[in-house]
């Protein structure tokens, strides 16, 4: 088949969770002989298009993202008009579209590029939102408008595949009769790795990602701060940069833990693999995630996580509580201080059951046999 994804970041250039599902799931389309092209935006002017073994098309260039971190509007629609035009152009040329519905708008301009046409369109929602999220994410007027067009969009493709059983539940919300295929994504993190009987560092608490509101990221000095009272040798470390970052450091200062924290802002693949390594728990505190490939990353190392309960956090579906992590009941100091603490003490035991977790649950749930259920189901448009 010749097949189009459409998404406007591209990993290595961008390394969130949802660059990485698309490119990985290009190179299995590609590995059973199948034509990809990558329709995304520039972000490399007159340098090579990264490396890859998919055409990686740029229809649209510029910044996606407001000083906040959150998406503008104005580059959503200006990608997806872009998009809408090579799919035009090159109308009735793809058997298969997959399309992004980060941002929604994506998805009304590839129906609307292949309406009329063979060509099949497969919807990928890495979140689905409630209309409160929305509003409060983008304010009233524009929250209820994004609500409304996700209403519209989820009506608009016959199939639809989902980060997590999570935003299934969520999307069979509006679509009762719709069945969407649930990627599986554990491989995204590697292959399981030998993990070390005790963390390198005991006490060492980690958070990786970037610093935006919705991480809940000054909320850990205050839980650090409980956490190390019940286990001296609790430590912080903080990967990632953002708009939270001097928030971050300021709620450290008030708090008066800066000796427990280590900012490091970005750091290289080794130095992270190091980390999660060392780590003797990832905490991730944040109130919305699409899948929490963070938490994966963390098991294939044998290092537990913490996360915290959410109407919007798909990555509580990852943890076994006591097998491969905990859930703090909320960001608040006792809970998610706690719940580190309790990690913490878990030590070689808690350590070896999440490397176990790890190598069975990726067994089924990863993103090749996703693919496979993928060509099976939606193949048949192939001339």
């Amino acid at each position: 088949m010749r097949i189009a994804i459409v998404y406007d970041c591209l990993y290595p250039l961008n390394t969130g969770g949802g660059e990485r599902v698309y490119r990985r799931m290009a190179e299995l389309l590609v590995d059973r002989g199948h034509s990809v092209d990558y329709l995304t935006r520039d972000q490399w002017g007159d340098a090579d298009a990264p490396a890859a073994p998919f055409t990686v098309v740029p229809v649209w260039s510029g910044e996606i993202y407001d000083a906040e971190g959150g998406r503008r509007a104005a580059a959503a629609a200006g990608f997806a008009l872009a998009v809408f035009r090579e799919l035009r152009r090159r109308r009735g040329e793809y058997d298969l579209v997959i399309v992004s519905a980060l941002p929604v708008l994506n998805v009304f301009a590839a129906r609307a590029a292949t309406i009329g046409t063979r060509t099949r369109l497969l919807s990928d929602w890495l979140e689905v939102w409630t209309w409160r999220k929305w509003r409060e994410y983008s304010g009233a007027l524009v929250g209820t408008i994004a609500s409304v067009l996700q209403w519209f969009a989820l009506r608009l493709t016959a199939g639809a595949t989902v980060n997590s059983s999570f935003t299934r539940d969520r999307v069979r919300r509006y679509r009762r009769r719709l069945r969407p295929i649930v990627l599986g994504l554990l491989d995204l993190a590697g292959e399981p790795r030998r993990p070390s009987a005790v963390a390198s560092r005991p006490g060492l608490v980690l958070f990786a990602g970037r610093h935006i509101p919705d991480k809940q990221l000054t909320a850990l000095p205050a839980a650090i701060a409980v956490a190390h009272d019940a286990d001296p040798a609790v430590r912080a470390v903080v990967v990632g940069s953002g708009p939270e970052t001097e928030a971050l450091r300021r709620a450290v200062a008030e708090h008066g833990v800066g000796e427990l924290f280590d900012i490091r802002g970005r750091v290289d693949d080794d130095e992270l693999e190091r980390l999660f390594a060392e780590a003797a728990v990832l905490v991730n505190p944040s109130r919305r995630e699409g899948f929490g490939l963070v938490v994966a990353e963390a098991a294939a190392v044998g290092t537990p996580s913490v996360v915290v309960a959410g109407d919007d956090n798909a990555a509580v579906d990852l943890i076994v509580e006591g097998v491969n992590g905990f859930v703090a009941a909320d960001a608040g100091p006792q809970a998610l201080g706690g719940a580190i603490a309790r990690a913490v003490a878990g030590g070689q035991q808690l350590r070896t059951s999440t490397a176990e977790w790890f190598v069975s649950a990726s067994r089924s749930q990863n993103l090749s046999r996703s693919v496979d259920e993928i060509l099976e189901r939606y193949g048949s448009s192939a001339r």
